[in-house]
Parts: structure tokens; sequence; C-alpha cells
């Protein structure tokens, strides 16, 4: 089984996050998995956007926590690890085109910080942002920042709060809330607007919204 299926269509592209039975854990596999697919999307002249989605009732779950057990032993995978990690923040940060999290359940920490990477985010009623690795470890911060502004940053990294659907809705950090079974059909009526555009412009607008939030150069993870 794969861990990333990779649905090409006509103007977008559909990235699945396939380890159910990990809670959609992002490895190093899948995260270097996430990184070529978009190096590759990038490149092909028909696409317009993509949409990153997660297998099961949850988005993600964040990173796989094992890996850093095992990082902590092993010198050339903790290199490995870290690598991994710059790349594909870069990669999902910068991506050329505009990108849509279609949020299935829960997001939470590695997971809360794809959707907010991403430029557009619909949920299901079923999802809630949290970032519990903040107890144990660095956050990213840079991106939710850009969303939702300092004061809301700063209760959900330093202060520990927790959001449902509704309320990431409430906060404009998702634009629009849909039950499990219609999450689908409104994440592919989000994709018709979003690809109205010509690719040109859309890639125009997307520099602009990169350069306005600052992302317009490599930032190591742990700085973002």
């Amino acid at each position: 089984m794969t861990d990333l299926i990779v649905e090409p269509f006509e103007a977008h592209t559909v990235l699945t996050l396939n380890r159910p039975e990990k809670r959609n854990a992002l490895s190093v596999a899948l995260r270097n998995a996430i990184s070529d697919a978009l190096d590759a999307i990038a490149t092909d002249e028909t696409m317009k956007c993509v949409v990153i989605a997660g297998s099961g009732d949850v988005f993600s779950a964040g990173f796989d926590l094992k890996e850093f057990t095992r990082a902590a032993d092993d010198a050339d995978f903790e290199r490995e690890l870290w690598a991994s990690s710059d790349r594909y923040h870069d990669t999902v940060l910068r991506f050329p085109l505009p990108t849509i999290a279609s949020i299935n359940g829960p997001a939470l920490a590695g997971g809360f910080d794809l959707a907010v990477m991403c430029d557009l985010r619909i949920a299901s009623t079923t999802a809630r942002f949290a970032h519990p690795e903040r107890t144990f470890g660095d956050v990213v911060y840079g991106p939710l920042h850009d969303l939702v502004g300092g004061a809301v940053a700063r209760e959900l990294t330093i202060g520990g709060r927790e959001l449902d659907a509704f309320e990431a809705r409430a906060l404009h950090l998702v634009s629009e809330v849909v039950e499990p079974d219609a999450l689908r059909d409104a994440t592919e009526a989000l994709v018709a607007r979003v690809c109205a555009p010509p690719r040109p412009l859309l890639m125009r607008t997307k520099a602009k919204v990169l350069r306005r939030a600052g992302f317009g150069s490599d930032t190591p993870t742990l700085d973002l």
C-alpha cells in the first residue's frame, strides 16, 4: 500500500495521505513522497491547483514520533529526518500554484501545520486543530501567524488552545465546514472556483501571496 495516493484530474491533482492505521502520521517516506509529487506537479502545464486530503477519519496526527526515537540513536537517520523535514516544509509552503487542504478529521501538530501551509482550507464537522507537540518540541509558527494573527497564534502555540471546526471557521482558519459525507463535493466545488483563472494568473497571484507573507526564501523547519 502506497503512503501517498496521487490522483491527477483535468486541471488539479489530489494528494491523499494514506497511512490511516498510523493516523496519517508524516513519516520521512511520506514527506518525501509529498515533496516529490509537488515538484512534478509544479512543472505540469495542465495543472492549476493541488488538493491535500487524508484517508480514514484523521487528516494527520503530525510527524511520526517513532522516527524521532530512532533518530536519537542513529545520527545518519537524524540528518535524513531533518533534511526531509526542511525540504517538505519548503516545498509545500512555497508551491507555486494554489493548494487546498480538505480536512476530513483532526489536524494535529504537523498535520495542523500542513493544513495552514495550504492556501485554502475546507473542513468536515469532525475536524479539530491543536498543537500538542508544543509541550515537548518546537512548533511551526510563521504560517499560522500569517493566517490568524499574533493573538490567536499565541493562544494556539503557547496557550494550548484547541479549536473545533466551527471555531476554526469563526477565526477564518477554514472557509467552510460541511458534514463528512459532503466534504468531497464541497472540495470539488472549491477546486472549480480556484481553477477558473488561467494558470499564469494563478501563479502570479500565488507569488504575491508568498512575498506578502515573507516566505520568499528558504527557512529551516525549526525557524518557521
